[in-house]
């Protein structure tokens, strides 16, 4: 099914930054399909693709599960989900970890899909609630999304850490630790100095450090979930 952008079945590779997975042309046989989605934080702007906080987890429970690493920079939630919809009869995945994008972007989709920013011209007339409001719009099709093909989920955050649960609707988030936080990470009693923020190589994402450390909490408190 097809209608613009929009597809169950065709999960185009993007010229500059092609999805950081295996090929799945042929599909590999065997395993459970795990769906990591996310922005350049995901994809690893700046990082070899062994670096990323995408990669760490990855390495978890391979005997049964193989991810696939959808990250794409720039994108916003709106992007994320579409994504995840373009798989649904190509990976077919069991279980979608998200790392949300910042809630202030969108997707304008013309000529060209394109993702803009809070500082875009375009979006001069949005507000706080308008963003959390098209945030949740995308937390509620990519539950749907889990729901209808019997997925897990897994929520995190790239910049900020937003609180989206209520009372009957509760998914798996990741609670205050995000990509951003968890770096520099301080322990006064074992480490003389805090150590200096951590950069990728293009001066502007998050480092190594980071990945790695969020990948650690990460796996410390859901890696039960991953089976």
């Amino acid at each position: 099914m097809k209608y613009g952008y929009y597809s169950d079945n065709d999960l185009v590779t993007f010229e500059q930054y092609p999805f950081r997975c295996p090929s799945w042309n042929p599909m590999p046989a065997g395993k459970k399909n795990v769906v990591i989605l996310g922005c350049s934080h995901t994809w690893g702007v700046g990082l070899e693709a062994n670096e990323t906080w995408a990669h760490h987890v990855s390495q978890y429970n391979t005997d049964r599960l193989r991810y696939w690493n959808l990250g794409q920079p720039g994108a916003s939630p709106e992007t994320v989900v579409r994504i995840l919809y373009s798989c649904e009869k190509v990976l077919n995945p069991n279980i979608i970890i998200v790392m949300w994008p910042e809630a202030s972007r969108r997707e304008r989709l013309d000529t060209y899909p394109q993702n803009l920013h809070h500082t875009s011209e375009f979006l001069k007339f949005e507000t706080e609630n308008t963003d959390k409001n098209n945030f949740l719009k995308s937390v509620f099709f990519l539950e749907k999304f889990a729901e209808k093909n019997k997925c897990k989920t897994v929520h995190c955050f790239s910049d900020e850490y937003i609180d989206f649960r209520s009372k009957g609707n509760e998914p798996l988030v990741l609670e205050n630790h995000t990509l951003k936080n968890c770096w520099p990470f301080w322990d006064k009693f074992t480490q003389r100095k805090r150590p200096e923020p951590s950069l990728a190589r293009d001066g502007i994402h998050y480092g190594v450090e980071n990945h790695k450390r969020f990948a650690q909490i990460f796996l410390d408190l859901l890696k039960n979930k991953l089976k």
